[in-house]
């Protein structure tokens, strides 16, 4: 489940949950009414963190977004989650300005720039054990699910200790997506109104 507030992390926490993720989209939009489009970067997106964190010790994986730029960002970044203590983070190979995964009209980066980032992000970090590093792709909308499996195999070889292949657009290829990486950590987004939709039953 994601946090947007100290609040709903301590309500994740008395509801037996074993961790928590704070999201950029539940962060922009809980704080400040606005759509996940890029418009808060490391300093408004890291503070709430602290201030989630602080009320709750639950493990939490943390949404950073495409890095906040460069290589030199990406290591800045690892870095200062990783002193913070926040247990796992995600980057994703999104071209600036970036959208909510969910949305429509992304575009992605090269796949070799964002082999670069994960292997920065990789070694910007003191240890495995204190921040784990997931890698997202975005491609499924911009180039097909073929490329999105291609680019999550690239971002593995490259240091990546887990795969996140956002908008699966059905229950098909999120199970496609388990078998191509199967034995490798992965990440799925579920959300009310995102890809894929799912029926109540």
């Amino acid at each position: 489940p994601a946090a947007h507030d100290a609040l709903t992390a301590k309500i994740i926490e008395s509801a037996g949950f074993k961790a928590y993720q704070v999201g950029g989209f539940a962060l922009d939009g809980a704080r400040f009414a606005l759509p996940d489009i890029d418009l808060t970067h490391l300093g408004e997106k890291s503070e709430a963190v602290r201030e989630i964190m602080a009320a709750c010790d639950l493990p939490v994986l943390v949404d950073c977004d495409d890095g906040y730029g460069d290589v030199k960002n990406v290591t800045y970044t690892i870095h200062l989650y990783e002193e913070m203590g926040v247990s796992a983070a995600f980057i994703e190979d999104q071209q600036a300005p970036k959208r909510c995964g969910h949305m429509a009209r992304k575009r992605v980066i090269e796949a070799k720039e964002m082999a670069i980032k994960v292997r920065a992000a990789v070694a910007a970090r003191e240890s495995k054990d204190t921040i784990f590093v997931i890698a997202r792709t975005d491609a499924i909308e911009t180039d097909g699910l073929d490329e999105a499996l291609r680019r999550a195999e690239l971002y593995l070889e490259s240091g990546a200790d887990a795969i996140y292949v956002e908008a699966a657009e059905s229950v098909q290829q999120l199970e496609l997506i388990a078998r191509e990486f199967h034995g490798a950590p992965l990440v799925a987004n579920i959300l009310e109104g995102g890809a894929p939709a799912f029926q109540r039953r």
